[in-house]
């Protein structure tokens, strides 16, 4: 039985670039593009029309940019992943882009088989990111970057447990069947873990994880 194929658009404003990715992800069966966009407004008219399941974003857009159509796209069509491709790799930037609901972070130089990768990886609700950015990332966190928390917040054994299975990049569905919950359960549970740090996305926990030695990272 034939897979079902990966519904993409494309998002960025110079209408070369776009043409060059269509072509390399056309390499790819389970890839389909099924539209672009060269501003943020357009990308969210198409996605409303075209049901992709990932978007490939720039930050830098007339009209919208990527950040902004995010989270727009986070709050309007919550199962559409994110995947931002830029030149862009100033902390803020990442921040930014991550908080607003993007799931994958990949450079204009990464090469073809990464950007597949990405896709793939993050078409099964897994976050990805290149080198460069996990680098960046990582600075971050060893400079202490700081999410407004309370210093009296406590988290439950509860919590806890599922705050380190989502920094080894369990989906929702994989804590439930792990810690034997319903998923609707598991969710209610990350929705208070992020209330309590004041995280707005999955790479808010992880941060926060990290840099209060809930979760350390191996090798």
């Amino acid at each position: 039985m034939e897979k079902k194929r990966i519904r993409v658009i494309i998002a960025d404003e110079h209408s070369v670039f776009r043409a060059g990715l269509i072509t390399v992800l056309k390499k790819i069966p389970i890839i389909e593009v099924v539209g672009e966009a060269d501003n943020g407004e357009t990308l969210i008219d198409k996605i409303g029309l075209l049901l992709p399941h990932i978007v490939i974003t720039d930050i830098k857009m007339s009209n919208m940019d990527g950040i902004t159509a995010t989270k727009i796209i986070t709050q309007r069509f919550p199962d559409v992943k994110v995947v931002c491709l830029s030149v862009l790799v100033k902390d803020d930037m990442i921040l930014q882009m991550l908080e607003a609901g993007a799931i994958g972070y990949l450079t204009k130089s990464s090469n073809a088989e990464e950007i597949g990768e990405a896709i793939l990886t993050v078409n099964e609700k897994k976050p990805y990111f290149c080198k460069i950015i996990t680098e960046r990332l990582t600075d971050i966190v060893t400079r202490n970057y700081q999410l407004p928390v309370n210093n009296e917040t406590t988290f439950t054994d509860r919590e806890i447990e599922i705050m380190r299975l989502i920094c080894r990049e369990f989906t929702s569905k994989e804590i439930a069947e792990t810690l034997n919950l319903s998923k609707r359960t598991v969710e209610g549970h990350r929705t208070r873990i992020m209330d309590k740090i004041g995280a707005k996305s999955i790479a808010g926990i992880i941060t926060f994880a990290v840099e209060q030695g809930i979760y350390q990272r191996q090798g």
